[in-house]
């Protein structure tokens, strides 16, 4: 370990899903609240530190490559590695080269402090200027706020529950004076994340703890938009649509299904069916016009038939989408479904995701070129290049339609309306409307 009052350099990176992201954003904060520099280039780091990811063999094996990447730019480099793939085989990380530590998921909010021997300060008291913390998170206008971590789903397919360990909720006033400082430092979105976002604090013994959790922020702080990442289906309340009457909750919604066979379903040990998904959805459009609903698939489960597999691209056809995650299912140690029988081929598993894939793109399509002609609220999140027109700025709506124009100006970190007019090169062209 270093000496604590000499500056570091760190480098950050990470792989896998949004809380990931949540959790290197922060350490990002908190190095840079101790006075220490986040650098961009590997090779010019003291430290350098890994999030990993394990949902998949692809996934452990990116995690891998991507450390024997870090050690080949930067072969003086501490390499610190931590995330799901550190917490289910520790071994083999920490005889990678460069590895200096392994650091598990529990231990993972500590990570900075370890490193750098000094306590962690609270947000309202972090030294950092707006533009410093902007430039550090990559240019991002969205801001990823871990409120919970582990599951106590049982689901069969998935490593998580291994990895990160039963759920558990981060205090409502500690998640409060996080969006505030966020939004202080010039955010105008904050995305809430967790392994199991649902359940939040069902282990405070509050079973409509994201509902609660949701209206809190909604009324206790001034974040523009508020957006909400994965939800099992199961866990939403009668009551939580209302929670849309307030504008500034984005109409988005990411419910998993991962099969639309029941067969399958059962099989994962997944606690929703056809008739329950389907009703879900409906509830969410009725209440919430134009809402955005996406999913995540899993292909080629083992004992997953082909007549399966057609239930299942039928339901997810007549659910229309605005867009599908697809994964080929992967035999994940220590699962229920890696003991199961009739494990499916690799050819016929790219096969189903193939045709899943191209389903997902038309969904997309569709549900953009269905909002041609409205005007809506967009986030200006960054600029893809320029044209002696003006700035190629690119955004999101709300409900989470990619858009794009050509601007005098650069647009960045701006909210503002925008008249959708047509979908081509994966996003809605549209003309700002400024005040």
């Amino acid at each position: 370990m270093s000496d604590e009052s000499k500056v570091m350099k760190v480098h950050l990176r990470t792989l896998g899903c949004r809380l990931n992201q949540s959790e290197i954003d922060t350490m990002a904060r908190q190095f840079r609240q101790q006075g220490h520099e986040i650098v961009d280039d590997a090779a010019q780091a003291d430290w350098l530190v890994v999030n990993t990811c394990a949902v998949t063999n692809e996934a452990t094996r990116s995690s891998r490559h991507l450390i024997r990447e870090l050690n080949r730019a930067n072969e003086t480099g501490q390499i610190t590695v931590t995330g799901c793939y550190a917490q289910i085989s520790p071994s083999e990380i920490g005889v990678m080269p460069g590895v200096a530590r392994v650091v598990d998921n529990v231990a993972k909010d500590h990570l900075v402090s370890t490193l750098t021997g000094v306590p962690l300060e609270p947000f309202e008291e972090e030294p950092i200027s707006r533009q410093d913390v902007i430039k550090g998170a990559s240019g991002r206008t969205r801001a990823f706020v871990k409120v919970q971590d582990g599951c106590d789903n049982a689901c069969t397919f998935c490593v998580t529950t291994i990895a990160r360990g039963a759920g558990r909720s981060r205090p409502l006033a500690e998640i409060l004076n996080e969006i505030r400082y966020l939004q202080g430092i010039g955010y105008q979105e904050a995305v809430l994340t967790g392994v199991h976002l649902g359940s939040y604090g069902h282990d405070m013994g509050d079973q409509d703890g994201i509902v609660n959790l949701v209206r809190a922020i909604l009324s206790e702080t001034d974040i523009p938009r508020l957006r909400l990442s994965s939800l099992e289906p199961w866990d939403l309340s009668p009551g939580f649509f209302a929670l849309w009457q307030n504008p500034r909750l984005c109409r988005h919604l990411h419910l998993p299904l991962q099969s639309g066979c029941d067969a399958t379903l059962k099989r994962m040990l997944r606690r929703t069916n056809q008739v329950q998904f389907s009703a879900l959805v409906r509830a969410a459009r009725e209440s919430v016009p134009e809402m955005c609903i996406t999913t995540d698939v899993i292909v080629g489960f083992p004992g997953e038939t082909e007549a399966e597999f057609a239930t299942s691209e039928a339901f997810i056809a007549e659910m229309d989408f605005a867009g599908l995650h697809v994964f080929r299912y992967s035999k994940r140690p220590g699962t229920a479904a890696a003991r199961m029988r009739n494990h499916i081929d690799e050819v016929t598993k790219k096969e189903r995701s193939t045709r899943l894939h191209a389903l997902s793109g038309k969904m997309e399509v569709d549900f953009a070129e269905r909002a041609a002609g409205q005007t809506l609220p967009v986030l200006w999140e960054h600029v893809s290049g320029a044209t002696q027109d003006g700035f190629m700025n690119v955004g999101y709506t709300d409900n989470y339609i990619r858009v794009g124009c050509v601007h005098p100006r650069v647009l960045t970190n701006q909210i503002t309306h925008a008249r959708l007019l047509r979908y081509e090169c994966d996003q809605m062209d549209v003309i700002p409307v400024m005040n």
